[in-house]
């Protein structure tokens, strides 16, 4: 698997790619320059793949430079599938590959610089007291990354899942519209094939049910994880929160109450201070409690999300006045970083009954070879 997907070969990577013409590549020389020795100073972010740093190019042009942390077969894999991803998509909701450098011991890609750097950093990060997300700019990031996820599902070919969407993955550019980014989880998806089993990646709180308990990965898990996203949107909160006594809670647990008893005012995030559209606050809140449904056939894709939320279509008139919630396992919890550093969820989620939901069978078993699986 490791020789088949090697990065090594610059001459694997430039014959995928030739068709897109706004990449290059960097030799190590030219991003350690860029980035001032991969200072500290210049340091955005970190996570279990490795940094990303800021930097700027000789001919003056600002760029964010994901460096790997470690030469393995995985991260080699996670390396190549990124690339792959961002040289197929074109979009401007979609974080697109400037460039990489794929050294004899080095991996690292190229991006473009986004100055107000993640949905996490408003929300939860160093610009949350700033409150400089209102509600006009949080109802166009919600549009702009429905519409970045469609491409991905209905529009690319051949049609891929993220399989990671969330905050820190959702970066913002000058004028705050949201680039959805960070590829290394996606999978292709074949035409004919509905779902996969797979091992489990992403970041706990975002997890679908079906995917966290039996691997069955499908767009719908995309459409569950934007449902997350759009009520931390709404709401200010984090997808799991630490109450007294360490007990940890879901936001789609601490939800449902208000959205059974209609209690829509009370789930806006304080910081906006009672400014926000009370009709773009149900419809978002229909829309949210669409998505996160325990059952994956009953989602909506990212078409009629999109357009739910851009208010020129319905689902039943988006009456949806419950919201499904689940509840992980302790030992589960036990495993999530409130820094949101993106864990890797391969060995410890990839397991039966990694989530507590009512009455929760495997969804696909009832295809039968009506549907194609493909295990991966």
């Amino acid at each position: 698997m490791g020789s088949i997907m090697s990065c090594c070969s610059s001459r694997q990577v430039d014959e995928g790619y030739a068709r897109n013409s706004t990449w290059r590549m960097f030799t190590y020389k030219e991003l350690h320059t860029a980035t001032n020795g991969f200072s500290d100073d210049n340091k955005l972010g970190e996570g279990g793949f490795g940094s990303v740093y800021w930097g700027k190019t000789s001919d003056g042009l600002q760029i964010a430079v994901k460096k790997i942390k470690a030469m393995t077969t995985k991260a080699e894999m996670e390396f190549a599938v990124e690339v792959e991803v961002l040289g197929r998509v074109k979009h401007k909701n979609l974080l697109g590959l400037r460039g990489y450098c794929a050294g004899t011991d080095q991996r690292l890609i190229v991006y473009d610089y986004m100055p107000n750097l993640s949905l996490l950093s408003h929300l939860h990060g160093q610009f949350a007291g700033d409150v400089q997300l209102d509600w006009k700019k949080r109802m166009k990031i919600a549009v702009g990354s429905a519409e970045g996820i469609l491409y991905l599902h209905h529009e690319a070919t051949p049609h891929i899942i993220h399989r990671d969407i969330k905050a820190s993955n959702v970066l913002l550019d000058s004028n705050f519209e949201p680039l959805v980014a960070d590829f290394g989880f996606a999978k292709l998806i074949p035409e004919g094939v509905s779902h996969m089993t797979t091992r489990v990646k992403g970041t706990l709180g975002y997890l679908a049910p079906e995917y966290a308990m039996w691997g069955k990965v499908s767009e719908s898990c995309d459409v569950y994880s934007f449902g997350i996203l759009l009520l931390e949107l709404v709401t200010g909160r984090k997808p799991i929160e630490k109450l007294p006594g360490g007990v940890k809670r879901t936001i789609s647990e601490w939800a449902e109450p208000f959205i059974a008893e209609g209690r829509f005012k009370e789930l806006v995030d304080p910081k906006l201070r009672g400014y926000f559209d009370e009709n773009q606050l149900k419809q978002a809140i229909y829309v949210a409690a669409l998505c996160v449904q325990n059952e994956p056939e009953k989602r909506p894709n990212m078409k009629e999300v999109a357009g739910m939320l851009k208010g020129y279509a319905s689902r039943g008139n988006l009456m949806k006045t419950r919201m499904d919630s689940i509840k992980y396992k302790e030992e589960l919890l036990a495993l999530d970083q409130t820094s949101d550093d993106g864990d890797d969820l391969e060995e410890s989620c990839g397991v039966f009954g990694a989530i507590t939901t009512p009455n929760t069978q495997d969804p696909y078993n009832f295809y039968g070879n009506k549907k194609i699986t493909k295990r991966v």
